[in-house]
C-alpha cells in the first residue's frame, strides 16, 4: 500500500490527454510535480510557434513544462530525475521513453493507450479502430517498458463504436473515458494490488503513423473500405479523391462524408464504382480553396465522368 502524496509527472502532447491531466491536477493525495510535452510547433496563419493545449493547461496551474526535443537526452533525464517523481503518467506524448527514464519513478510508468491492447499498438490507434471496422475500442492502462506499447496491462475500459463513428468523435469519447480508467488504476496502485497481465503477442496488431498521403482514396478497394477511410481519417489527415470531368479536367477534392450506395454506379451523380466491390457515394466534398459542398451543390457546377487514381 502506498502512503503520502504520490509525486507524479505527466508526459503528453495530444489533446486526448487533457482530461487525464485535469484529473491528476485536481486529485487529492497526488501532487503533479512536473509536466513534459513536445516543443512548440508552427501553426496557423504565418506559422508562428504555438504551444499545445497540454502546455497551456500546465501553465494555468503554475507549472512550467519541460519541452525537450529529445526526452532521452542526458539533460532531460537529469531534470526529470530532479523532480523526484514516484510515478509517471503518459498519454499521447509522441516520443518513446528510454529505459533510463522508465527506471526513475519507483512506482513505475503508466501509459494510457487509446485502444484495447494488444490490438492497435502504435501511433494512430483511434484511426485504426474505425479503419478496421472494429465494434469496440477503449483505453488501456499499461505498465510501460522500452517496447512499443508492449508492457503488461493494468486494466482496460471498453466502449462500443457508434454508427457513423469518425476518428474525431472516437478521439473525444476516449479522451473522456481516460480519466475514469486512470482513477481506477490509481486506486489499485494506492492499495498495492494493481495487476500486471502480460499482453497476448499473437493478438497484437499495429497502427502506424499517418500522413496526408494516407488519405488518398484507392479505387481498387471496396466501397466498404473506402467509406471507413473517410470516417477513420476525419478530420485529420482527411481523404482526397481525383475526379475527371466530361470536359477532361481533373479535380482533386477533399471528401468529408461518403456512404456505401445501394444504387448502380453513376459517376455523373457521384456514385462511384469501386474495384474491390460496391459503389461509394460522395455526400460532402470540398475543392481546394473552396467551401464544403453537398453532393447536389457540387454537381451543379461539375459534370463528372469518372474517378481516377491520384498520381496517374
Amino acid at each position: 500500500m502506498t502512503t503520502g502524496a504520490m509525486r507524479t509527472v505527466f508526459l503528453g502532447s495530444g489533446d486526448i490527454g487533457l482530461p487525464a491531466l485535469r484529473l491528476l491536477l485536481a486529485r487529492p493525495g497526488l501532487e503533479v510535480v512536473g509536466v513534459v510535452t513536445q516543443p512548440d510547433r508552427p501553426a496557423g496563419r504565418g506559422l508562428p510557434l504555438t504551444p499545445c493545449a497540454i502546455k497551456e493547461l500546465a501553465l494555468s496551474h503554475g507549472l512550467t513544462p519541460l519541452q525537450p526535443a529529445r526526452v532521452r537526452s542526458d539533460q532531460a533525464v537529469e531534470e526529470i530525475k530532479s523532480w523526484a517523481p514516484d510515478l509517471f503518467v503518459v498519454m499521447a506524448y509522441g516520443q518513446i521513453l528510454p529505459q533510463t527514464l522508465l527506471d526513475v519513478p519507483p512506482l513505475g510508468a503508466l501509459n494510457l493507450h487509446a485502444s484495447l491492447l494488444p490490438r492497435h499498438r502504435g501511433a494512430a490507434p483511434v484511426h485504426a479502430a474505425v479503419l478496421a471496422g472494429d465494434g469496440k475500442s477503449g483505453i488501456t492502462v499499461m505498465w510501460m517498458d522500452a517496447g512499443l506499447d508492449t508492457g503488461d496491462i493494468l486494466l482496460r475500459k471498453a466502449c462500443a463504436l457508434e454508427s457513423g463513428e469518425t476518428a474525431g468523435t472516437l478521439h473525444d469519447r476516449l479522451a473522456a473515458l481516460a480519466p475514469e480508467a486512470l482513477e481506477e488504476a490509481l486506486l489499485l496502485l494506492r492499495a498495492g494490488c494493481a495487476p500486471r497481465v502480460p499482453q497476448e503477442e499473437s493478438a497484437a496488431s499495429y497502427a502506424p503513423k499517418l500522413s496526408r498521403a494516407s488519405g488518398r482514396l484507392d479505387w481498387s478497394k471496396s466501397a466498404v473500405e473506402l467509406e471507413r477511410m473517410v470516417r477513420g481519417l476525419h478530420p485529420w489527415p482527411g481523404c482526397t479523391a481525383l475526379l475527371e470531368t466530361v470536359a477532361g479536367r481533373r479535380l482533386e477534392i477533399k471528401v468529408h462524408r461518403a456512404a456505401v450506395s445501394s444504387c448502380p454506379a453513376d459517376p455523373a451523380q457521384l456514385h462511384l464504382p469501386c474495384g474491390g466491390g460496391g459503389v461509394l457515394q460522395l455526400l460532402e466534398v470540398q475543392l481546394s480553396g473552396g467551401k464544403r459542398m453537398g453532393q447536389a451543390e457540387f454537381l451543379r457546377g461539375h459534370q463528372i465522368l469518372r474517378a481516377v487514381a491520384i498520381g496517374v
